[in-house]
């Protein structure tokens, strides 16, 4: 069952208290070299996928210099990244798309960018979000976590996760609310362990298995070493 209207109030604003700007960990300059890292961030961590593009994005970062690079020679370059060989075919599909059929741009409709090789809903979301201003909340893993953990969205899939997200997110929070819950569920809600004790939304959560905080442990105490007496 989904949070009371004015908890899900109370959840954005002390995210947004806590984080008024939130950003992306993944390191980018331009709306392409965005939906290149996005793209690449499937099945791996943001680290891996900034560990690629700060060698790639140098050498090549627009669609043309890429699909230069082709295939083969793109490779080498997201090794870093999981499934790099099918990704590398994905990246150079992707920037011919965008030359032969948007003049090397971003389109701004969901069905063209859903259309590109390796882009899926949530990195078309993530796009329009980002890129275009669209109140889209893509939903991943952690974002699913913690859309059904505090009852903000409660869903089986992340598609119905998603749509309830975008429904019942005040207008004023839709903006940013998908780093803000990403974030929250990659260094607070995580999957195991998650810090409960010290989440600022803890009182205001539905987890029923939230985590206690452990018992401070006890200071061993050194021996005391016996005092020297002067001699006389």
């Amino acid at each position: 069952m989904s949070v009371h209207p004015i908890t899900r109030r109370a959840i954005y604003r002390r995210l947004r208290a806590a984080n008024p700007e939130p950003r992306s960990e993944l390191q980018y300059t331009t709306p392409f070299e965005l939906l290149v890292a996005v793209m690449l961030s499937a099945h791996t961590t943001d680290k891996s996928v900034n560990t690629a593009t700060r060698r790639l994005f140098p050498v090549a970062n627009t669609p043309a210099a890429l699909l230069a690079l082709g295939i083969e020679g793109v490779k080498p370059y997201l090794k870093p990244v999981g499934l790099y060989n099918a990704k590398s075919r994905n990246l150079i599909g992707l920037c011919r798309r965008l030359l032969e059929q948007h003049n090397g741009r971003l389109p701004a409709r969901r069905a063209e960018l859903e259309a590109l090789p390796g882009v899926g809903r949530k990195t078309a979301s993530i796009i329009l979000n980002m890129v275009f201003g669209e109140a889209q909340i893509a939903v991943d893993t952690h974002i699913f976590r913690v859309a059904n953990r505090t009852g903000l969205a409660p869903g089986k899939t992340p598609l119905a996760v998603e749509r309830a997200l975008v429904a019942n997110t005040p207008e004023e929070f839709q903006r940013d609310a998908h780093h803000w819950l990403l974030l929250h569920g990659r260094h607070v809600c995580t999957a195991r362990a998650p810090h409960c004790p010290s989440c600022i939304l803890a009182d205001l959560c539905e987890y029923p298995h939230k985590s206690v905080a452990a018992p401070p442990a006890r200071r061993a105490h050194a021996p005391r070493t016996p005092r020297r007496r002067r001699a006389d």
